[in-house]
């Protein structure tokens, strides 16, 4: 009896908050609707707009500002109109909701997605299970191109850090130092597809014969100084060796910033203290400096390191994967655009991010651990 009693009662308490709410809800469903609708027409005018492109890039503008801070702006404003409880739960996720939508429809559905094919033959109806990625693990081509990701691990990701360690630390010790390190970072500022354009210009080869000269710089000093001219890029193992010199020449300034930063964050009186001490520079660097910024040296070398994993550009313009270069990115891009085959490129993109996933963990332990900047 008095269970029912209180199943009444709370029936009748909540008629009558709906009854004292009506509008506000009301206002609650019109005014997202609208905002919607607002939303909606700007993308429809953008995309089929015949209008001067002047005017679209200012709607656009406009559209895509004013869009998010009015979405932001709703969106919070009916937040604030729920129960003070409510808000407290809410609100957080109003700043932070629309962050994890776009990381789920852009990155983790695609992942599910990418798994489902991968579990698919070429049609993209057969179910075949694991076969491709069998393919992945024991096709020549693949494994040639797991050898040469790994080449790129090891050998660009320990030049990068050492060579941007090196420059930081007598950077830092230079009445130029500014000087120096824009002209180091300056590489970074070009996209990696213009940067393979501009090594395939220094390692070009032309050939020789009457009339014929030489185009490629390196191969222009090998003649200038009596040597002759060699087809750099088609010369396994060498070629990648040569390809991994564009991705130093591009990443060494990235490390170098980060290092000097940290560097540049040790206490004088620490150094001084070695010196008082007796240590040599050489002591001071290895027993104070590196231990002091390890933090961002894991960083740095963790960031570079899943760069090497996903190489793609550099592979593609200077070579396609050909002559013994080939990396599981370009396979990945030959095998869905060339060959037309999703359940293999699926098979191989999966395969990819299982490798790039553990160095990413270990960063962000690393990171959470320590202070790293």
């Amino acid at each position: 009896m008095q269970s029912s009693t209180k199943t009444q009662s709370d029936q009748v308490g909540v008629l009558t908050w709906l009854g004292s709410n009506i509008g506000r809800i009301l206002v609650s469903l019109i005014v997202p609707i609208l905002t919607f609708v607002i939303l909606w027409q700007g993308y429809i005018f953008l995309r089929d707009s015949d209008a001067p492109k002047l005017v679209i890039v200012l709607v656009a503008i406009v559209w895509g500002v004013g869009g998010v801070a009015l979405l932001f702006f709703v969106t919070n404003w009916l937040v604030e109109k729920l129960p003070g409880l409510w808000v407290q739960r809410i609100q957080p996720f109003v700043f932070v909701g629309p962050g994890l939508a776009l990381l789920t429809w852009f990155l983790a559905l695609p992942v599910l997605r990418t798994l489902y094919l991968s579990l698919f033959d070429e049609t993209s109806t057969k179910f075949v299970g694991l076969d491709n990625y069998i393919f992945a693990f024991t096709d020549r081509i693949m494994l040639e191109a797991f050898r040469n990701n790994l080449l790129w691990m090891i050998v660009g990701t320990s030049v990068c850090v050492c060579l941007g360690l090196l420059i930081a630390v007598l950077a830092d010790r230079s009445k130029y130092e500014s000087v120096y390190k824009a002209i180091i970072f300056l590489p970074m500022a070009i996209s990696f597809v213009g940067s393979g354009v501009i090594w395939k210009f220094v390692y070009a080869y032309k050939g020789e014969g009457a009339g014929i000269q030489e185009i490629g710089l390196l191969n222009a000093i090998i003649v200038a100084l009596g040597g002759q001219s060699q087809a750099w890029l088609i010369t396994p193992p060498w070629n990648n060796f040569l390809l991994i010199i564009i991705m130093v020449w591009m990443q060494t300034g990235y490390a170098m910033v980060l290092l000097s930063s940290a560097i540049k964050g040790i206490p004088a009186e620490l150094l001084e203290a070695a010196r008082v001490d007796g240590a040599s520079e050489v002591q001071a660097f290895f027993k104070i400096t590196i231990p002091y910024i390890q933090g961002t040296l894991i960083t740095v070398t963790t960031t570079i390191l899943i760069f090497s994993l996903k190489l793609f550009d550099i592979v593609r313009v200077m070579t396609g994967g050909n002559n013994g270069t080939n990396v599981i990115a370009n396979e990945f891009y030959i095998q869905r655009f060339t060959y037309n085959n999703p359940g293999r490129a699926s098979a191989i993109a999966i395969v990819l991010l299982i490798a790039v996933i553990p160095v990413m963990i270990y960063n962000l332990r690393q990171f959470r651990e320590r202070r790293a900047f």
